[in-house]
């Protein structure tokens, strides 16, 4: 159990990674919220719901576009050098 919930923090290279850990984060906020709205009745304020689910959608879809970016010859942040001369 240890290792899984440690693998859900590393990115495809092995390495902790914030952006998994502020999804983490985000994730059980909106749990959170969630689950207090439903059983409890207390109100969060719609924006803030989905300000959440906002982020976490960013975050996700950033992981694509950078998993994306690997794949191809060289990508935006590390490209390669040019050889021809």
């Amino acid at each position: 159990m240890k290792q899984f919930i440690q693998q859900l923090f590393k990115d495809k290279t092995g390495s902790y990674s914030m952006r998994e850990m502020v999804i983490m984060v985000l994730l059980i906020a909106l749990l959170i919220s969630w689950t207090a709205k439903q059983f409890f009745g207390k109100d969060v304020p719609e924006f803030m719901f989905f300000s959440f689910s906002s982020l976490i959608a960013a975050g996700c879809f950033g992981y694509t576009f950078e998993k994306m970016g690997m794949i191809g010859a060289g990508s935006a942040i590390n490209p390669e050098p040019n050889t021809e001369q």
